[in-house]
């Protein structure tokens, strides 16, 4: 249909011309009523808004001098931020001295995330800023639930 029979037909119907796909050759157009379909998309997108959870970051903080029992202890309370969809933010603090020992921030947390397995998603790598090393973690996609 050209341009002009389309735009006579809606005139006729006394509703709107509405470009649907412009990039399609031809371009789809629909002849429907705009303010109630303009209407119906606002309604639709803040009904998804409102069902939508915001995805929150959890924090773990933990020091460089802390032992295997109260890290799976941390990891445990991790596990359940994970599966709760929540992201999880860990801080290991360094003290004192414990500066001049950056390797080992490092490699304590490389054993958290190598704890998680396959489970996790590193979302940020972990950083030296400040007194501080931070990672941040996510459950990974293919990560498998309990129930199932």
């Amino acid at each position: 249909m050209s341009r002009a029979d389309a735009l006579a037909a809606a005139r006729q119907a006394d509703l709107d011309l509405v470009e649907i796909s412009p990039n399609a050759k031809p371009p789809v157009v629909k002849i429907i009523d705009w303010g109630k379909y303009n209407y119906q998309k606002t309604k639709q997108a803040k009904k998804n808004q409102k069902t939508a959870k915001a995805q929150e970051l959890k924090q773990i903080r933990t020091g460089l001098k802390i032992s295997d029992h109260d890290l799976e202890v941390k990891a445990n309370k991790t596990r359940k931020f994970l599966e709760a969809g929540s992201k999880v933010k860990y801080t290991l603090r360094f003290r004192g001295r414990e500066l001049a020992h950056r390797d080992v921030g490092f490699a304590l947390a490389d054993k958290i995330i190598e704890s998680f397995g396959d489970n996790i998603t590193v979302d940020q790598k972990p950083q030296f800023a400040g007194r501080q090393i931070t990672f941040v973690i996510r459950r990974s996609s293919n990560a498998k639930t309990e129930n199932s």
